[in-house]
Order: C-alpha cells, then structure tokens, then sequence
C-alpha cells in the first residue's frame, strides 16, 4: 500500500452525481408505500395547529410553471412548519365546475350536447373533470409536494355542495342574496353572465363617433334649436339610448358652429374645436348643469324623447361632458336611469344579437351592427365624426372575446350591505406583501354587487324553489333540505328529479294552490364555488380549522379568491376566512416575457423534472423574490443546478469524512474543542438562526442564499479547507481529528433538515448515509435550534478579526500565484506583520493550518514590514516558495523530508503517524 493510500481520504457510497429525474421517482413511491403524510401527521399530533389552506386550480390541463411556482411554496412552508413545532396538515383541492370543461367537452371531445340531457351532460363533466383531476395530481405529486392526495377536497364532491348551499342560504337569511335586473358583464361566446374576477382586459379597436342630439324641449333654458353632442365607442348601445346625463355642477355652454348651435361643457370647447374642426366657434350661453334636469332630446333614429338627467359620474375626462345614457348596456346608466325612473331596455339577447326592439337591427350581432347603425346617424345628420380607436376593453377570461354589459335577471350577492365588514376585516389580516391589503381594500371598496348566476348547466344550481305566481322561496327548512339531498346524492339530482321531490315533504303554500312549484335553473359563479372553501373545507374537515392561518395564491386571486372567500365568510360568519394572505407574482421567460406558444418560450414542469429533475425546481422556486414576477430560463436553471452541485459535494465531502465516526463513541465534548471548531459551531449557530428566520418570515430567497453561501465559503472555503490536513494525515482516533469529525456532523445533521423543505429528495438520500441518526428521514425529526452560550461573543469578535486576517492573506497568495511566484499555497512561506491590536490573536494560532501555507512567521509590527510586502487594513504579508521538499503523504513543502531513512518520501510528521499508527502495514510501492 502506498503513502498516499494510508491518508483516511474520504470514502463514502453516497454518488456524486444527484441522477434525480429516475431517483426522485423511486422516492416518491418509497414515501407513498411507507404512508410519510399520515407519518407526519400521527409524529406532529397535538402540536398548535397551522393550516395553510390550499386555494383550488382548475381541473383542465396540465400543470404550467404557475402551479409549480404555486404549489412547491406551499410545500416549502408546510414542511419547514412540521418540522418546527407546528402539526400542519395539508389538504390539496380542486375547482371541477364552469364553462371550459364544457367547452373541452363540445369542442375537444366532440359531445353533442344537443343530444344529451342536462343530467347526461353534467356526468359527462364530472368524468372528465376526474380525469383531469388524476392527472393532475400524479404531475403535483411528481414536485413532491407532500400532501393528503388519497382525500383531496374536490367542488363537485357531495359533502362540498352540500355545504357551499348552506353558505348560500346562510347569506340569503341575512339579506344578502336578491334577484334583479340588471347590466351586468355577458360573455355572448358563452351565453352567460360574468362576474369582475372573470373578466380580463386586452386591446380592441372600436369606433369612437360624436353625435348630436336636437333638443326638443328647452323649457325655459333653451331656445330649442340646440343639439347635445355625445361621444361614445359603442354605437351599439345607440338603439338603447334613452337619455342624456350632465354633471350638476359642470358649466355647460351653447357654442354657435356656423348654422348650429351645439350644447358641450364649457371646459371642453376648445378640445372639441380641435377634434371637431370647429372653424370660430362661438360660446352664446352658459348654464350650470342641472339648470338641464328634465330638459329632453330626441333620440336621432327613432324620434322618442330622451330625457336630460345629472350624473356624477359624467366627467371631463374624455368626450363631451354629455354622456349617451342606455339603462340596459352600462351600471352607471343603470344606477342613475333607476332614480328618474326610466325602464331598462336591452334588446340584446344571449348571443348578442339584436330583438325586434330595435327596429332596422333585427338579428344584426351586436359589434357587426356598428357599421349599419353609423351609417344611419349620418343618414339622418346626427353623426359629427366617425374615428376609430384602440383601447383596453373588456374580455370573457375563458373564451378570450369580448364582453358586453347587458341587462338581465340575474342573483346577485350585494356587497353594499356588507361592505364595511369587509373593509374591516381585511385590514384585520396580515399581508405579504404589505401592499396586498391597498389592493385588496380598494377592490372590496370600488367594487359592485356580485352577480353569482350562470346560465350553463356544469355547476352547483342555486337552491331557489318559485311559488305559482312566482315568489321565490328560500327558506332554513328548503335550504338544509336541499342541502341533505345534496350530501346524499350529489347536485345533479337538481336536474333530473321533479321539483316536489326536491321540496321537504308534504310542502306546502298558500301562494301555490295547486301545489305546483318550480325551482332555478341558473347554476352559482364558480367563483362562490371555490369561494365556500372555508366552510366546505376548513369548518367540514376534523383536522383543519377557520381561519386558516394562511391562504398563498398569485396576485391574481386578489380579484378572485381572495375576494370571493372574504366575502362570502364575513356574509356568514362575520369574519375572515384567513389570518395572513401572501401573494406571488406569474412566471415570465428569461427576458421577462410572459410564456405564449406563439412566442416558443413556454417552460414545462413536467420537461424541467425530466430533464433536471423536481429539486432543482424547487430550488428555483425558493430563489427567486416570489412576491414579484419572476423569471425562468434554461440558463437560470443551469445557474440553479450549479448551486445544487456545490452543496450536493458539500454533503458528499462530509459524509465521506464521517464513515467512521459514531456520534455515541466519537463525539467530543464541546469544552475540548479548539477555538477553531467552536467558531464553527458559532457560524453553524449563526446558520441555524438566519435560516429558520427566513422560513419565519417567508423569505425562501434568503433561505436559499443563506445555506449556499455557508456550503461555499463557511464550509468549502473555510472549515473543510482547513480540516482536511487532520482529517486526512491524523491517525482515525487522534482527538483534533474527532473534534473536527464532531463539528461536521453536527453541520451536516444541521444542513440536511435545513434544507429538506426545499430539496426534499435530496436530503432525504443524503439523511440515508448519516450515521446514527434514529428517525428514517428528516421529516420525521424537528428543525436544529440555536444555542445561546456565554464567552461565544468573545470567541466570535477574535475569530471573525481572524477570518479578516485569513482573507488578506489568500488575497497575497493569489497576488503571488498570479507572478508565478508560487503554484497552489502549499508551496508557500509567509511572512506576517500584524498590527496592535491583533498580533496576540495570531501569536495563539496554528498560522499554517489557518492559511493553508507550508511555512507561516508572524513578525514585527506591519508598521516595520519592508515596501515589498502587501499591505492591508490588518497586516502586511509577504509571500515566498517555501524552503525544502514535498512530502508524498501531506503535500506540504519541509526541510525535514527524508530526515527518517525508513520514510524516505515523508516529512518528519508524517513517518511518526506511519510508524506508530500504520506499522502494519507495508507501505512499500
């Protein structure tokens, strides 16, 4: 055997190489066979309960990188909770109603709907949505994301609907739910109503046109030959129109144009002089705006009256302070129609295309039907100008066309009467970030009635039953019978029984004679689906509770989920379903884009962990600031991997100089420990401490950062450097040797829990190979705690000094290795002129050891260093090739080398450690 195989060189199974996308796999069944949640969850029993409740995707699809973005936070924070105190369950959830499964049934799946029942249909959904749902679940699973997957909450589930319609009647009991009639968002691709969490903005071009209005009476104001002038980019809605609103308090001036006499606010004249290419426009009059109240217009097609009303929401924005008003196509229009008494007339139908109530447009769709009705407003003289413009308009978020308002009988859930319980309660939650609570808090203020009717059939029917002449009936007693039904046999039984049977038995009313009764045929928005979680989950289920501490979502649920569960538990409940929301922003390419297949820069989970594998994206998701958008890219992973490799060699180093280290036999006590390894139990503190903040505080970057730079430069740089002489010339029992050893498994044992929220796995594998550990895996062990001793601030002030010390040093071996002067800092002597006030430090210390040099002389004070010297805030060094020759067993350059005639080739050092402790063995080549 030769010198150098006598070194105890570190020998260890654990693979270099991670190989995750075929090990992971192998693990993921190894935690499912061995049950690891119910594990989890029977070791954490009768800890304080933390929930983090699992906002619902969609069941369509594959996961995309806003699931895996979405899904791995939520397991970061849910493993490093049951590791830290807390029993943590995690209940995984999925929204199955609404229209794109419908869609992806008619279109992708080619079902006729026409040739099925409702009922059949709603089963077709159902079985689809499971398919979608399994799917799903194996690609979250695949992220190992740890969870209860064998009982997931699903919104179609009986126990579900049942309790969302109990949330429903609840609401309806204190005032909250009524029917009305109403513009609300229609999609017309999908023939229903919509509420403002399902609408989305992009660009549309439309016709922007000015039209005038002749005045039919001016009362005592007018002369009576004044047209207002209207500006408006649906020409649509002209056919509509039944009034004109002015501001109040606006002035509003009659301005000669040639032959006419035009009616605008007064501020606006001089834009409109421009747009309109006035040619010496003249102001005759002005009046206040509400000089105008009651004052009447003739509609310019069809020659009724359109009477003046105020508004103050007409504003000199845009336009010309005269608005076109039409009760059936905006809410504004709507809201202030309803006070003058005006009907609201839509004659739009589902489709959007228009009734016989609006003669000369009879089945025109409604956008095609711009052209025609322009062209009759020139016809007649009213059109002044016709421009077209693009802007942000409204769109159906599922189908991607555009929407309209339009009025129809809908069920609305009112906001106004609970609008300030809301308020409060949302400035009673904790956010993250903060300025979540501004954006959430200007929605519920701004925001309107909720409208929660849909007219498709895949979805939870709202439970309303109709007297004879139509009275609704929602009643405690139908409610929590409807709700028993549902619980038993599913809300599809809403479609296919008689309406009686639907009713408890033996109803009865007076308003209904003959007994005959109908029911609702309206589903609810999926949005009060997702929206009941909280009482369909969290108050269903034994093992959660309400509030939860936490819901996580993107920023873009501060309009959906967020809304919609804050809303229906402070209507039912009064309070807030949640304690703290933390929201994440949405995965952009490389160069901040957002992914499109057009563009071909779409990342795929399910790609990256084939290629890279799931810790790897993991370690992805906890380094990126997720609270903003985030980027993703083949180049960041590679970044990411290479990160990943550095602490993998970390533990695969430590784990090779631990192979024969018992913790029971081999430990020293921490008061023999050199200063050295105390100093690295200090960083190892330090560690512990700033990592589990970042958990605390939900700051996975610095989580991140924090364990890499340690590996690097706390481990690799630093203690593993310097360890390696005694680790690998020192006899196996030397007691510097075991000292080292019992630092490094305290920092492995500390590194792997640390990091198991983040590269399960990985840690996982890494767990397998550490001696002596009692628990199978990390996850069944609690996070390492920080230990507070006295004298360790001393310890750290010289020893930090020290490492000051240390980094000017390699900074003059660098400075000398590139002259050539040295090759690796082995080969060289320094000489040190320390300061004052740190020369006592360094006269303690095993200099070569500490610098990694053959040869260290601490000399006189830096103040006598000669000029050749490098100089620091510390010292002066000087750096020279050491004197003598190279040991073959410790690589360090000595005048002693060959001094024992029966080891030649070593030192002096080394040929005593081989004669005492190796004497058995031939160590002749």
């Amino acid at each position: 055997m030769s010198y150098k195989e006598t070194l105890l060189m570190p020998k260890t199974k654990f693979p270099m190489k991670g190989n995750l996308p075929n090990k992971e796999p192998e693990r993921q069944k190894q935690w499912e066979e061995e049950n690891m949640y119910e594990k989890v969850q029977e070791r954490t029993k009768g800890r304080p309960l933390f929930v983090l409740h699992d906002g619902p995707p969609y069941a369509n699809g594959d996961i995309h990188m806003g699931h895996a973005l979405n899904k791995i936070l939520k397991d970061i924070i849910v493993r490093y909770k049951s590791m830290n105190g807390y029993h943590a369950p995690y209940v995984p959830g999925w929204d199955t109603h609404g229209l794109p499964i419908e869609t992806a049934l008619t279109k992708n799946k080619k079902v006729d709907r026409k040739k099925m029942s409702t009922a059949e249909f709603r089963k077709a959904c159902e079985e689809y949505a499971m398919n979608q749902l399994d799917r799903q679940r194996s690609q979250f699973k695949r992220l190992g994301v740890r969870g209860d997957w064998d009982n997931p909450y699903i919104t179609l589930n009986k126990e579900y609907e049942a309790r969302q319609i109990q949330v429903f009647g609840e609401m309806a009991k204190r005032g909250y739910i009524y029917k009305g009639q109403k513009p609300v968002f229609w999609s017309p691709s999908s023939e229903s109503a919509l509420a403002e969490a399902e609408i989305e903005y992009h660009d549309k071009k439309s016709p922007s046109i000015y039209a005038a209005f002749d005045v039919k009476d001016g009362g005592r104001v007018l002369d009576g030959d004044e047209q207002f002038i209207i500006w408006t980019t649906t020409p649509w809605t002209i056919p509509a129109n039944l009034a004109v609103a002015v501001h109040p308090e606006l002035d509003y001036a009659v301005v000669q144009v040639q032959e006419a006499k035009y009616i605008v606010a007064r501020d606006l004249v001089e834009n409109l002089e421009t747009e309109l290419e006035w040619d010496s426009p003249q102001i005759l009059q002005t009046v206040k705006g509400k000089e105008l109240e009651h004052l009447t217009a003739t509609h310019p097609i069809y020659g009724r009256d359109s009477i003046v009303i105020l508004g103050d929401h007409v504003s000199l924005d845009a336009g010309t302070g005269c608005v076109h008003t039409a009760p059936g196509h905006g809410e504004d229009d709507y809201r202030i129609a309803q006070h003058y008494g005006l009907e609201t007339l839509c004659p739009v139908d589902d489709k959007g295309y228009f009734t016989e109530e609006a003669p000369g447009f009879e089945g025109e769709f409604y956008d095609h039907a711009n052209k025609p009705i322009t062209e009759k407003l020139d016809e007649v003289g009213s059109l002044l100008k016709l421009t077209f413009i693009t802007h942000a308009y409204p769109h159906d978020w599922r189908t991607k066309k555009p929407v309209i308002f339009r009025a129809t009988a809908q069920w609305f859930a009112s906001i106004e009467d609970v609008r300030s319980e809301l308020l409060e309660a949302v400035n009673g939650v904790t956010w993250l970030p903060k300025w979540g609570e501004t954006r959430l808090y200007n929605m519920v203020r701004d925001r309107g009635d909720w409208c929660i009717s849909r007219q498709r059939a895949w979805g939870v029917p709202i439970p309303v039953f109709y007297e004879e002449d139509g009275t609704e009936i929602v009643t405690d007693e139908t409610i929590q019978h409807v709700s028993r039904l549902f619980r038993e046999h599913g809300s599809n039984i809403w479609f296919e029984w008689e309406t009686n049977d639907l009713l408890p038995d033996g109803y009865t009313s007076e308003k209904s004679p003959n007994g005959g009764f109908t029911r609702e045929m309206d589903i609810m928005d999926v949005w009060f689906d997702s929206g009941s979680s909280h009482e369909a989950v969290l108050e269903e289920r034994e093992e959660l509770k309400r509030p939860a501490d936490v819901y996580l979502e993107g920023s873009d649920q501060y309009r959906g989920w967020f809304n919609s569960s804050l809303t229906t538990s402070v209507a039912t409940n009064g309070a807030s379903p949640y304690d703290m929301i933390i929201s994440h922003g949405f995965a952009l390419d490389g160069y901040g884009r957002k992914m499109s297949k057009s563009l071909g820069n779409v990342m795929v989970p399910n790609d990256i962990m084939k290629q890279l594998g799931a810790d790897i994206l993991r370690m992805w998701t906890a380094s990126v600031d997720y609270q903003a958008d985030v980027r993703i890219s083949d180049e960041i992973l590679k970044q990411v991997a290479e990160v990943y490799r550095k602490m993998r060699n970390t533990f695969r180093f430590l784990l090779g100089n631990l192979q024969d280290f018992d913790p029971g036999a081999n430990r020293v006590p921490e008061e023999e420990l050199s200063e050295l390894d105390r100093y690295m139990k200090l960083r190892l503190n330090d560690l512990v401490e700033k990592t589990k903040r970042g958990y605390d505080q939900y700051e996975f970057a610095h989580v991140y950062h924090t364990l890499h730079n340690f590996c690097t430069i706390d481990l690799s740089s630093f203690y593993m450097d310097i360890a390696k002489d005694t680790l690998y010339i020192r006899p196996e029992n030397d007691s510097s040797r075991r000292a080292f050893q019992t630092v490094m498994y305290d920092t492995l044992v500390a590194l792997v829990q640390l990091s198991a929220p983040i590269m399960p796995h990985t840690a996982d594998e890494v767990w397998e190979y550490i001696p002596g550990t009692e628990a199978s895996t990390p996850q069944l062990t609690d996070m390492p705690e920080p230990v507070k001793k006295q004298g360790n601030e001393e310890l750290r002030r010289k020893w930090d000094t020290l490492m000051e010390i240390r980094d000017e040093v390699l900074k003059a071996l660098e400075e000398a290795r590139n002259n050539k002067e040295i090759g690796k800092s082995l080969t060289a002597a320094v000489t040190i002129y320390a300061g004052n006030n740190v020369y006592p430090f360094l006269s303690e210390e095993n200099l070569e050891q500490l610098f990694i040099v053959s040869k260290a002389h601490l000399a006189d004070a830096k103040e006598a260093a000669p000029d050749s010297a490098e100089h620091f805030e510390h010292t002066a060094v000087e750096v020279h090739p050491a004197e003598g020759e190279t040991c073959e067993r410790c690589w360090t350059v000595r005048t002693d080398v060959g001094s024992d005639p029966d080891h030649p080739g070593l030192c002096s050092k080394c040929a005593d450690i081989v004669k005492n402790h190796y004497s058995h063995v031939n160590t002749a080549d």
